[in-house]
């Protein structure tokens, strides 16, 4: 088997490629990287200096991928199938391209820095960027609000790389700021991604790591 994925079945940002590895069937080897784990840690550190995952290996070509964007679009590339995560179009792959750093800078950051907040000491904690933060996630919640009450994906009528960036985005981002009932369109394409068959595999897959992940009880 050619590819490799290092990555955390409960890192966000590691959600992204698996649901396009999924979505196309691409066979691939997993390893699960705990960085926590000093043998772990050493040979995560050799394949991604920067300690940063996803990383996706790729002996056939002998390519290193990082980033989670850049591993779905060499996927894309080298490794198509039958979902057309990036789209031949200039145009409609431009769009693409910006949903998915939309929702990567603009819900997965602030969705990050409440996480991150939560699993400082307490008297390191940083109230006023947590704030800043949630009036992030609330402006984004709007903008989504009013593009996707006339879009079923992300970006027009066709699943792509930029629905695997929305998948982990605001399924997180849920958990510590809800979108409650102000944002009816956000939350029925929430709950559309919810039900792709891609998604559903990787939350079952994260299911015994959620017990991490600090939720709004703390």
């Amino acid at each position: 088997m050619s590819l490799t994925l290092h990555f955390h079945p409960l890192a966000s940002f590691c959600w992204k490629p698996l649901i396009a590895l999924y979505e196309n069937a691409t066979p691939f080897s997993p390893v699960i990287v705990d960085l926590g784990d000093e043998q772990s840690r050493a040979a995560f550190l050799k394949v991604s200096p920067t300690g940063k995952m996803p990383a996706l290996r790729d002996d056939a070509r002998d390519r290193t991928v990082l980033e989670s964007t850049i591993v779905v679009e060499y996927l894309a590339a080298h490794y198509p199938g039958p979902v057309d995560l990036v789209p031949a179009d200039i145009d409609l792959a431009l769009a693409v391209r910006q949903a998915d750093r939309f929702y990567d800078f603009y819900v997965q950051e602030p969705m990050q820095k409440i996480v991150g907040d939560r699993l400082r000491p307490l008297d390191k904690t940083d109230p006023f960027g947590v704030e800043q933060a949630r009036g992030q996630l609330r402006n984004s919640y709007a903008i989504i609000e009013k593009e996707m009450r006339s879009r079923e994906w992300a970006v027009g009528d066709a699943f792509t790389m930029a629905d695997c960036a929305a998948s982990p985005a605001l399924f997180y981002a849920n958990k510590v700021e809800p979108f409650g009932d102000k944002y009816p369109a956000v939350k029925r394409y929430h709950d559309r991604l919810l039900q792709r068959a891609a998604f559903i595999r990787v939350i079952e897959e994260a299911q015994p790591y959620f017990k991490l992940f600090p939720y709004n009880n703390g």
